[in-house]
């Protein structure tokens, strides 16, 4: 059995995708098993807690530990197992239709490049993965209000 260049690299992405779905289901299951914390469960609280973080604005102390959970999951290296997975696939595919092309003759086509659509967009979740996981360091400046003190909207 003779592998070529292609054939190698497909092998390797495989079993790098198969690595990182397995560090993505640890990390998943890790998550479903906390208790989440109570704004967590409302919608687009999310982005809410985040742009206050970002800016720099005054949290009460369930946006502080909600904007802490978020951080500390954004910041988990398991974390980034998720754009890993989605990156390996999309080369898995690249890689191996090039191995295909090559066995069987061919020249490539639009659709032996289609799997650079998912490793472009994992590496846009691995950029926001990390955009979040940076704010630690506004986190560590944040004083919570007491709930006393919170205007009512």
């Amino acid at each position: 059995m003779d592998l070529d260049v292609w054939g190698i690299l497909t092998i390797l992405a495989g079993a790098a995708g198969l690595a990182f779905a397995a560090c993505v289901f640890v990390y998943l299951r890790g998550l479903d098993r906390r208790k989440p914390a109570p704004l967590g469960e409302e919608v687009g609280a999310h982005k809410a807690v985040l742009a206050k973080l970002r800016k720099g604005e005054p949290m009460t102390q369930d946006e502080y530990v909600y904007a802490t959970e978020l951080v500390d999951d954004a910041r988990s290296p398991l974390a980034l197992a998720i754009p890993a997975t989605l990156f390996c696939c999309g080369f898995f595919y690249v890689v191996g239709c090039l191995y295909e092309l090559h066995v069987y003759g061919g020249d490539p086509s639009f659709r032996t490049f289609v799997g650079g659509i998912p490793m472009l967009t994992s590496t846009n979740i691995a950029v926001q993965l990390r955009k979040v996981a940076r704010l630690k360091r506004k986190l560590a400046d944040v004083v919570p209000q007491p709930e006393s003190e919170r205007v009512s909207a």
